[in-house]
């Protein structure tokens, strides 16, 4: 079916009002970043938006944290030094593809779920490469993981948390804006 302008404009906005909560004052990883992944790869017809526009959100927002909220005095900071979080990003992108075709509470949920244990293997793994303070082996790559664990209970309530924000908000919208009642 085809997209309108409204149901365009309506989502984009979500998902950089999502991207802004980021700003705020939160509990460490507890943050919108797998819920805007999931919602732009439910929500946009054309995956190539379903990429850039929850991507864009998260770099823009990437950009005034690195270069506003806790400044550099090295210079200003064009993208995270944290590449994995991209990636695992596109990887949660891809979950909301294969998992949210159609959109259902259990749906959204499984999604949620998935995405926050895709995002922390990734991202954690990452830190393992990186990070010379593990041992490159298999005893070094579950350091890193055992390391991430109390990260991750915070990534895996904000995604659900920020999942019901942007599916429950859309969801109501639908009911509200006649544009979007047959998209």
């Amino acid at each position: 079916m085809k997209q309108n302008n409204v149901q365009l404009l309506i989502v984009t906005s979500m998902i950089f009002t999502a991207a802004l909560s980021r700003l705020v004052h939160h509990p460490y990883n507890f943050t919108p970043i797998g819920a805007m992944a999931l919602f732009g790869a439910a929500h946009f017809n054309r995956k190539l938006l379903a990429f850039l526009v929850p991507a864009l959100a998260l770099w823009l927002s990437d950009l005034v944290l690195n270069n506003v909220v806790y400044p550099n005095p090295f210079g200003f900071i064009w993208f995270s030094a944290y590449s994995t979080t991209y990636i695992g990003f596109a990887a949660v992108v891809l979950l909301g593809y294969v998992f949210l075709h159609e959109v259902t509470f259990g749906r959204v949920v499984f999604a949620s779920l998935a995405s926050s244990l895709t995002f922390f293997i990734i991202t954690n793994t990452g830190s393992w490469i990186a990070d010379a303070v593990y041992s490159k082996d298999g005893m070094g790559l579950i350091s890193a993981w055992v390391a991430g664990i109390p990260f991750f209970w915070n990534t895996l309530l904000g995604d659900l948390f920020y999942c019901g924000v942007l599916f429950g908000g859309y969801a109501l919208a639908k009911r509200q804006i006649y544009a979007l009642q047959n998209v």
